[in-house]
């Protein structure tokens, strides 16, 4: 199953007691945070969960798997994710 935004307003919602309106502004101003702050190059650590890194890829060549064609792949940036060891604890079964 996905967790979708709705999942987590919900979620939110029922933890701690507050309208979908509140928990859609209050999930809303946490993901524009992130996204601003990996929009500046910054990193983005959430304790016990994890930390997002933007990073830069060099040009490259690639190839086109329908034809087998060789072409060129433009430089780009991308976001990464690394858990914390706590989450992958958790995940494993061990947390």
């Amino acid at each position: 199953m996905t967790l979708t935004k709705e999942h987590l307003i919900r979620s939110i919602g029922n933890r701690l007691g507050i309208s979908k309106f509140e928990c859609t502004r209050l999930l809303d101003s946490v993901l524009e945070s992130v996204k601003t702050s990996l929009s500046n190059g910054e990193d983005v650590m959430i304790s016990r969960f994890g930390r997002f890194s933007v990073k830069k890829k060099a040009p490259r060549r690639g190839r086109n798997i329908a034809t087998g064609e060789d072409l060129p792949l433009d430089a780009r940036t991308v976001v990464t994710f690394h858990c914390s060891g706590i989450l992958k604890h958790k995940i494993n079964g061990r947390g």
